[in-house]
């Protein structure tokens, strides 16, 4: 195995291992290591990645190692950043699956779960800052994010069922629409 391999099968294995919360929860962990201390992405490949990650199906993890592994190192970078991020947890589910009955009733393991949760909600918070720092500075942008977030919040607190997939079509409908209507002002401006 080459040594970008291993590097691409350590580092997603070591995300998959100590990352608790799911998909979300992973994003900081994975700007972190694939960004900031390894380089093998830049912040808008980061957002790029995060949003065909979170808009193709299955596990924003899973998306986001595969889709970092194929940008290093082609189709094996692909299948070794994913066998990374996923053998880890399949390994600690198998081995909890075991022992569940007794699992949850060990109290450090119960009140270690009640912390993990409170933990996890402020990294996911956390990561969307840090994005939504990094994202386009332009206001349509901003206003379709506020919105999201305002409607998010109040199918919520009003116990609505609503797929946040709805409102990621609305969002990038939205955006493209603005984007095409920018556009052709550009074009009849430009030809006059």
């Amino acid at each position: 195995m080459s040594r970008k391999l291993y590097e691409l099968f350590i580092t997603f294995a070591k995300i998959g291992l100590f990352t608790f919360g799911g998909g979300y929860a992973m994003i900081a962990i994975i700007e972190n290591e694939c960004v900031e201390k390894r380089k093998w992405l830049t912040d808008a490949e980061m957002s790029t990645m995060t949003a065909i990650a979170e808009s193709t199906p299955g596990p924003i993890a899973i998306n986001c190692a595969t889709y970092t592994g194929y940008i290093q190192a082609g189709i094996k970078g692909a299948v070794i950043a994913t066998l990374g991020m996923a053998v880890p947890s399949f390994v600690i589910i198998y081995l909890i699956s075991l022992f569940f009955d007794n699992f949850l009733e060990i109290t450090l393991i119960a009140n270690a779960f009640k912390g993990i949760k409170i933990a996890v909600g402020v990294v996911i918070v956390n990561a969307g800052f840090t994005m939504m720092k990094k994202m386009n500075k332009a206001i349509h942008m901003k206003i379709i994010l506020i919105i999201s977030c305002m409607i998010m919040l109040l199918v919520s607190l009003l116990s609505v069922h609503l797929s946040s997939v709805y409102l990621l079509l609305l969002a990038g409908a939205v955006n493209v629409a603005i984007f095409n209507i920018k556009n052709s002002k550009a074009k009849r401006g430009g030809q006059k």
